[in-house]
């Protein structure tokens, strides 16, 4: 496609070169750069993007542009290269993104996930509802691409940038997939990843306390709007009515098709009776006034909620039937969600994606009843985030586990020792007994030395992560293989 059908609808302050050269290919990131590329150099908040225009140009770039605030005429272009100055850039590579896939999202049905908690379960709930009908479904996550149950990519964060997501669903519209679920975070609606998206249904799943920090949201209001902007986008719009934000939305999204999901009466998705254990609910839902058993393989009361988010956006597709529903909800499993690992010593242990107070309370208060013996909660929080949440947190632990273990998480370039500090100011509000032990590995040694068939060892934080980013570098961590390696050790008496 040549630059300048690139760049259409894109308001060009200044450009330098030939508009007509030919581009294959777009990226923000200079070492995926192919030939024919333009090559979208963005200020961000850590690197600079012009400085790697030599890079791009040398792996095959033949266009690059930058933001208002640069001079072109300080950087040394070929004269076989154009360069192009715009406003607002984040905003203008997802439009030029667009163009260059043919904006796909018009050529089949996309479904917009965004929430606090439940994201990405709930999007594994909405696929498999839908292929229990009968259609070809996408996924796009926090974990990884999917078409049906093809894994095509992992994935490392919850939005992809505006270019990969249009690059790949326009290889789903290429593969013949009716319908997409993706998985949206506030940050991907506050760095514009999503514009030109034509979304069909949206589900706004909760919003709790978290991202707020100098990086991502001011307070919020702000976190809630950017959530909510969202919404806006889609005709269709299903929401918690037992949040304190997502209940709102009635009064600002009057123009749209709502459909309310939660445990109330008033709800058009009702969930009620439930009956918990560790590995699983049961419950009964009504539709339209049509009352009906479901059951979900993975324990705790929001992921019910979870459940009749799913279900919502489901009942919006005329065909999907009572037992589509409960075929796709009773056999979900989400990687790094509650997930149980088994393992050689019989013990109970959970992986979990807890990272915020709403959610580790959430996954303490499900297992407490149902284990005999003690919970041992086995975790740290992320560094270069908001701070405020530590204390409230371990506080939380402090009540409700047996024993707590502090240790890493994904520090990032924040001092260990002064995360696990803040969290053990909360901590030592309660009762609860409690060791810090830095190393994440070693935490988990010591975990399942202690443990016992009764107990249950929960680990949340990390859940899907497969690495530890320590000090601006990511490691491979996958706990499944740890916790294995560590029994495996204890099985042959290498460890004490």
């Amino acid at each position: 496609m040549k630059l300048q059908n690139v760049l259409k609808n894109i308001e060009i302050l200044e450009s330098k070169g030939n508009l007509n050269t030919e581009i294959t290919n777009i990226t923000s990131d200079s070492r995926n750069v192919e030939k024919n590329g333009l090559f979208v150099a963005i200020i961000g908040y850590t690197l600079d993007g012009t400085k790697f225009i030599p890079n791009a140009i040398e792996k095959g770039a033949t266009a690059i542009m930058v933001d208002e605030t640069v001079n072109i005429s300080n950087f040394d272009i070929p004269e076989n290269i154009c360069i192009v100055k715009v406003k607002n850039i984040r905003y203008q590579l997802a439009i030029a993104s667009c163009n260059l896939y043919d904006y796909p999202s018009k050529k089949l049905k996309l479904i917009g996930v965004t929430g606090t908690k439940g994201k990405t379960t709930s999007t594994f709930m909405i696929k498999s509802i839908l292929q229990k009908h009968g259609y070809k479904v996408g996924l796009i996550g926090s974990i990884a691409i999917y078409i049906g149950d093809e894994k095509i990519e992992e994935m490392d964060r919850t939005s992809a940038e505006s270019y990969k997501l249009q690059k790949t669903l326009a290889m789903m519209v290429e593969q013949n997939v009716d319908i997409v679920v993706l998985e949206v975070s506030s940050q991907a609606m506050k760095l514009d990843r999503v514009v030109g998206c034509e979304f069909d249904r949206v589900l706004f799943t909760n919003l709790s306390e978290d991202h707020i920090s100098p990086k991502e949201h001011k307070d919020m209001e702000d976190y809630f709007n950017a959530k909510l902007s969202l919404c806006k986008m889609s005709p269709v719009v299903a929401y918690s009515q037992d949040n304190e934000y997502t209940n709102r939305i009635p009064n600002l999204l009057s123009d749209k098709k709502l459909i309310s999901f939660g445990m109330k009466e008033t709800a058009n998705i009702c969930g009620s009776d439930l009956e918990m254990s560790n590995v699983g609910v049961d419950f009964k839902v009504c539709v339209n006034s049509n009352k009906f058993d479901a059951h979900i393989s993975i324990p705790g009361k929001y992921m019910v909620y979870n459940a009749l988010g799913a279900i919502a956006i489901a009942s919006s597709f005329e065909e999907i039937s009572i037992q589509d529903i409960q075929n796709g909800l009773k056999n979900v499993k989400v990687f790094g969600r509650s997930e149980l690992v088994p393992n050689k010593l019989g013990l109970t242990i959970m992986i979990d994606y807890a990272h915020t107070p709403s959610s580790l309370e959430s996954i303490l208060k499900t297992v407490k009843p149902y284990t005999k013996g003690r919970v041992i909660c086995t975790w740290g929080v992320g560094g270069d985030r908001d701070s405020a949440k530590r204390p409230i947190m371990g506080e939380i632990s402090g009540n409700l586990a047996d024993f707590t273990i502090l240790t890493c998480d994904q520090v990032r370039t924040e001092d260990p020792r002064k995360i696990l500090s803040d969290i053990e100011v909360g901590l030592k509000r309660t009762n609860g007994k409690y060791t810090i032990i830095l190393h994440r590995t070693e935490a988990i040694r010591y975990a399942i030395s202690i443990a016992t068939k009764d107990d249950i060892i929960v680990l949340p934080g990390l859940g899907s992560d497969l690495y530890i980013d320590y000090m601006g570098v990511k490691y491979p961590y996958d706990e499944r293989v740890v916790i294995h390696d560590i029994i495996e050790e204890m099985c042959h008496g290498d460890v004490s």
